[in-house]
């Protein structure tokens, strides 16, 4: 097994769109993303009803809660926030930093 470091097109706070599965052409954004295993959390999307125990001394109570659950990161496409369409990422140099740009209208998303 080789110790490679893994990456994803997105990042935690992207704006994305699902492109597959039961929530496709959900928009969310991505609140936890997960490089080693290639996944993502988008909020509002695959969400799944888990059960949870009370834990009476930490004031929380029983029952079913609903939480989101990971996505495969290759079932989700970046909005690009400049022209509002779903796009892939090109990288370029700019100012000696690598940054992403939406292949559509060539904005940068990491513009910050």
């Amino acid at each position: 097994m080789t110790d490679k470091k893994k990456s994803l097109h997105v990042k935690s706070g992207d704006r994305v769109i699902v492109t597959a599965g039961k929530d496709k052409g959900k928009i969310g954004n991505v609140k936890k993303a997960v490089p080693s295993e290639g996944k993502v959390y988008v909020e509002g999307a695959n969400m799944v009803t888990k059960a949870q125990k009370p834990q009476p001394m930490a004031g929380i109570q029983g029952g079913l809660i609903k939480v989101e659950a990971a996505l495969d990161s290759s079932k989700v496409m970046v909005v690009c926030p400049a022209c509002e369409k779903p796009t892939r990422i090109k990288h370029e140099v700019v100012d000696g930093k690598k940054v992403r740009v939406c292949k559509k209208c060539g904005e940068q998303i990491d513009a910050k």
